[in-house]
């Protein structure tokens, strides 16, 4: 399975973005997919992930309420829309596809591909 993140940019503090990650080569609509997230200095963390079925989703504390992550399978793309952002959520954003379950969404080892990252800029 090949991942590509897209959809990066700059933005001012409090505006929007919205991620894509496009999945081909694989039967992703059947993993999870998540995202996840590493700014300079920092470890890599999670911030969003989405059971293949869609009705199960997954927030880390710091982006719940802002935050919305969605997929399509049809289309094998999994988004995620980020409102009022911060200079905190400035990052390198990174999705991943694999066969996480509840208890491993977000862990990085419960995912087996990952795309390249998309640059979040926020200015403040």
């Amino acid at each position: 399975v090949q991942l590509q993140a897209s959809g990066g940019g700059l933005v001012q503090a409090g505006g929007s973005l919205s991620l894509s990650c496009a999945a081909s080569g694989g039967p992703s609509s059947r993993y999870t997919v998540g995202w996840f997230r590493q700014a300079p200095g920092k470890e890599r963390e999670f911030v969003a992930a989405i059971r293949w079925t869609g009705s199960s989703t997954y927030y880390a504390n710091s982006v719940k309420g802002r935050f919305t992550i969605s997929r399509d399978n049809a289309k094998n793309t999994v988004y995620l829309q980020m409102n009022g952002l911060t200079p905190g959520d400035a990052a390198v954003y990174y999705c991943a596809a694999g066969l996480a379950i509840v208890s491993t969404v977000t862990t990085q080892r419960a995912y087996s591909y990952w795309g390249k990252g998309t640059l979040v800029t926020v200015s403040s």
